[in-house]
């Protein structure tokens, strides 16, 4: 799962919004995985990461 960090519309989502701390991607679409390397990286238009890998860390007992 990820999670988006800077407000961004999806271009290849019918240019749908996210904002910051929105799951990507939302339910009901689903990207390339070209397109998420894309936008967790700086090779998309706006040339700085848009979304980030959530870890999802273990509950303590």
């Amino acid at each position: 799962m990820y999670r988006t960090i800077v407000y961004f519309e999806d271009l290849q989502d019918d240019s749908h919004p996210y904002n910051v701390g929105d799951v990507y991607p939302r339910e009901g679409f689903t990207p390339s995985d070209e397109r998420i390397k894309e936008l967790a990286t700086d090779k998309n238009i706006r040339g700085i990461p848009l979304i980030k890998k959530e870890e999802h860390k273990p509950k303590k007992k």
